[in-house]
């Protein structure tokens, strides 16, 4: 599905944070990408998302390689990034709007892609509901709460039907409850869709509860490829199994010795 083929990458008048760093993930994997601060964690989110660029080496997404962003590849933030004055429902609609602008070209938009609008607003409608948010839909960023605004996010990403979705750290502004039940919902609605996810967190616990496999940034420069194999289903009885529990000890200690 994504592969990074000895990839090097600096930013400017700076010591590389990759140098010919190779990994892979395939199809329908469920990665976490976990390390120290200032390690990489983001960049290599944004070298996959094709918002930044390596000095040597080859990024390939779904045999194509990489040069600018793909139109199947989606990126939720941190920040929500909604537009303030639209309604949740317009946010959600947002990428679907800017595609219809392209039209079908294959660089901004995918070639079977050809929505008529009934049918772009039904699949508005389904993620509006399957993210729980259908009863806020004509409220804007401002009147809902952090996990609201996280859940339209979400829902704007899906709308748009990616083969794969790059998550950078989307909830650790949020309280716990709301946080450990956005994981297990977005992880449950990525299955349903046939999506490969890659999400970066600085929390031990949120990475053994999400990453199938999680792959251990350390200090730059980052040049061998460190995952632990963490298969299990993201269920909330997952956090209570001894597992878990293991799998958090385990990352901890390799995280300790970076």
């Amino acid at each position: 599905m994504f592969e990074l083929r000895d990839v090097t990458f600096a930013y400017p008048g700076q010591a590389p944070v990759f140098e010919r760093f190779s990994w892979r993930g395939e199809r329908g994997e469920v990665w976490a990408v976990l390390g120290p601060s200032g390690c990489g964690k983001s960049t290599l989110l944004m070298l996959l998302a094709g918002l930044l660029h390596p000095q040597a080496g080859a990024i390939v997404i779904d045999d194509e390689r990489i040069d600018r962003p793909r139109p199947r590849t989606g990126l939720i933030l941190q920040e929500y990034g909604l537009l303030p004055w639209a309604t949740v429902q317009e946010n959600v609609r947002l990428g679907l709007r800017i595609r219809r602008f392209y039209g079908p070209d294959g660089r901004h938009v995918p070639r079977d892609e050809r929505l008529d609008s009934a049918e772009a607003q039904a699949r508005i409608d389904h993620w509006l509901a399957r993210l729980g948010i259908a009863d806020i839909a004509a409220k804007y960023p401002g009147q809902i709460s952090g996990g609201q605004r996280q859940r339209a996010a979400i829902a704007r990403t899906l709308v748009l039907d990616p083969d794969l979705v790059l998550m950078d750290e989307p909830f650790s502004a949020l309280d716990a409850p709301t946080r450990e039940g956005l994981q297990a919902l977005t992880l449950a609605l990525c299955e349903e869709a046939g999506v490969t996810v890659v999400l970066v967190t600085h929390n031990i616990e949120e990475a053994a509860f999400v990453g199938q496999k999680v792959l251990l940034l350390e200090k730059p420069p980052n040049q061998k490829t460190n995952t632990l194999e963490n298969t299990h289903t993201a269920h909330v009885e997952y956090r209570l199994s001894t597992a878990y529990q293991k799998a958090c000890s385990t990352l901890r200690i390799q995280i300790d010795e970076r």
